[in-house]
């Protein structure tokens, strides 16, 4: 509750100071503002014989930084480096950055602290970083303790070292789950279930208390492969099988420092200060202890010119590339910005599809699933694309499982990383009661009705057989929905998806032999694909969907009704205003528990 407060209390604060300075300072405030920053330099400025600098502490998402009012009030008024960054801006800095002169090397700095980065993000970044290398420049990794996740990174490095004290992370990948079984029946809370799928294992933790055969057996193949994954990965880098790799997990599971030197894992072990002696080598600078190496980290080295047009085509060509981002859970209406709003979502698909200059698109799904409904209806705007003949391709980021999976069953290609988490074909309605526990606390219901159905969203009792049965029916046709979909989209037969549906989740490399995707590929592979179908040879540039809107366009929008299109970018005051409209309304969101009472019941989901 401390923590809910303080948040809040900071949210509400950066967003009266945004409110006053925009009141305060007037229009010609904004003027001075605007003159002021026209006079700042261009960019971050790269001197030769630099190193990239990439801390590995940075959190990588697909549609990159997305801070609150008071997170970005904070960040433009502190010293303090941004601790995220969007996956292809780092992907095409590290591939210019192999192109530059400029650029004599590349420092992995380790966190020594778990990422956040997910797996299919690291694969496309390792791919980067192993271009970097092939092309003849350094690349040397440090960090006090190595966890797997870094190490995956810092494994294609030509020197990695770790601190006399450090470790290396080598136990493997588990999955543990906590059930709830126990303490709902302690309680008096009732649950219910309506589901298709029996590797569908969302609903286990609130009617069993241990994994059932179907979802440990359905765990255990999906984490053996990513992990077989991972050794095969970094076991060439390091000159080794994927077997001694596995012998070390298995005797070892931590390595300290010098078993990880013994074991050919890392190069040296060694204090940061000797690191940037060495780095202060590669630069040729002074040895003097006060004085850093020549560096820019990639963050700055991302908003230099070459960055953001590297790998974007054309820039004044008329056919458009549109990359539409689709991350987080899928949630009916518009979401939050952290969602995937269905009727959002679809909104900005349907504007594509009517843009003539749009030829093509990449959608790039990061999703666990959702709604049912709303993964409906985005499904529908890509089926009326592919009517259209304007080619969808889909990029799999981390996750692309359930709802995840419709939005992307329906494009003309897919791509997915090997490490990718998708599949998880299956539909489950989740029903909560808390008649028991009410009536153990003085708590009783009675109700008055024109229909024998007019009360079952309610959650003052359990529902009856026929109720169930009713609701179960909607599930099947969901899931007979969601399997005939597949089985048409994928030219697949029906008897076939029903077999490698039920609910399991599968990685990359399995849904590509299953025909469940087409290539194993990142982001740039999904681009390349969307170019050649559309054949547009080398005349394209990239868009990234959906455009930012200025303050003058929303104003001119709300006043008149019209979607006005103005080419001015987006500048910091209007978009900390146009935050705050978006907090306030989570905000009442979070504050309305009769929109969750009524919504609760009814939410077939498919994750």
């Amino acid at each position: 509750m401390k923590d809910f407060l303080k948040f809040t209390f900071a949210s509400l604060l950066g967003n009266l100071i945004g409110l006053v300075l925009i009141t305060t300072m007037g229009i010609g405030g904004l003027i001075f503002l605007i003159i002021i920053s026209m006079g700042q330099d261009s960019g971050p400025q790269v001197k030769d014989k630099s190193v990239l600098v990439f801390d590995l502490s940075l959190s990588v998402s697909d549609s990159g930084p997305n801070p609150s009012t008071s997170e970005a009030l904070q960040q433009a008024f502190s010293e303090n480096t941004p601790t995220e960054i969007q996956l292809r801006t780092l992907v095409q800095s590290i591939d210019q950055a192999r192109k530059d002169d400029r650029i004599t090397a590349l420092y992995l700095q380790g966190s020594n602290s778990p990422t956040s980065t997910g797996l299919a993000n690291l694969k496309e970044i390792r791919q980067a970083l192993q271009q970097f290398k092939d092309s003849g420049k350094t690349i040397i990794a440090y960090d006090i303790d190595w966890t797997a996740p870094e190490y995956y990174l810092a494994s294609v490095a030509n020197q990695v070292v770790v601190h006399p004290l450090g470790s290396l992370d080598l136990k493997g990948l588990s999955s543990q789950v906590m059930f709830l079984t126990g303490a709902l029946d302690k309680y008096g809370i009732g649950v219910q279930v309506t589901r298709v799928g029996k590797y569908k294992s969302a609903v286990e933790p609130f009617l069993l208390k241990k994994l059932s055969p179907e979802s440990r057996e359905q765990t255990q193949s999906l984490l053996s492969n990513l992990w077989g994954e991972w050794l095969t990965t970094i076991a060439p880098s390091r000159k080794l099988i994927p077997q001694q790799l596995q012998t070390l997990s298995n005797t070892e599971g931590i390595l300290l420092a010098n078993t990880a030197l013994t074991a050919k894992l890392v190069d040296q072990v060694a204090y940061g200060d000797e690191v940037v002696a060495n780095l202060k080598k590669i630069t040729g600078e002074s040895q003097d202890k006060n004085q850093q190496f020549r560096q820019i980290s990639i963050n700055s080295y991302s908003k230099i010119p070459e960055v953001v047009k590297n790998n974007s085509g054309k820039e004044n060509s008329d056919n458009r590339i549109a990359i539409v981002y689709a991350e987080g859970e899928i949630v009916n209406g518009t979401g939050t910005s952290s969602q995937i709003g269905g009727d959002r979502l679809a909104k900005e698909l349907r504007k594509l599809r009517l843009d003539n200059q749009v030829k093509a698109i990449v959608l790039r799904v990061n999703s666990p699933g959702g709604s049912a409904t709303a993964s409906e209806v985005i499904g529908r705007e890509i089926e009326l694309m592919r009517k259209q003949k304007k080619p969808v391709i889909v990029s799999m980021g981390n996750y692309a499982a359930s709802g995840g999976y419709w939005i992307s069953m329906g494009a003309d290609k897919i791509f997915a990383e090997s490490n990718t988490i998708t599949g998880s074909i299956g539909v489950f309605g989740l029903l909560f009661n808390i008649q028991e526990i009410s009536n153990q606390n003085g708590i009783t219901w009675d109700s008055v009705k024109t229909g024998k159905f007019a009360d079952i969203q309610g959650i003052n009792r359990p529902k009856t057989p026929e109720e169930l049965a009713k609701l179960q029916s909607i599930v099947n046709l969901i899931y007979d929905r969601f399997i005939s979909n597949v089985a048409t989209n994928r030219n697949l037969p029906k008897d076939k998806v029903q077999n490698i549906a039920q609910g399991r989740v599968w990685s990359g490399s399995q849904a590509k032999q299953l025909g469940l995707v087409d290539e194993i590929g990142g982001l740039d592979a999904a681009i390349t694909a969307a170019v050649k179908t559309a054949n547009l040879g080398d005349n394209w540039t990239l868009q990234e969907s959906p455009k930012s809107r200025s303050l003058e366009e929303r104003i001119i929008e709300n006043l008149t009704g019209e979607n006005t299109t103005v080419t001015t970018p987006l500048d910091p005051l209007t978009r900390e205003f146009l935050r705050l409209q978006e907090e306030l309304s989570i905000i009442k969101t979070m504050n309305d528990p009769k929109g969750i009472y009524t919504r609760l019941p009814f939410n077939l989901r498919i994750e």
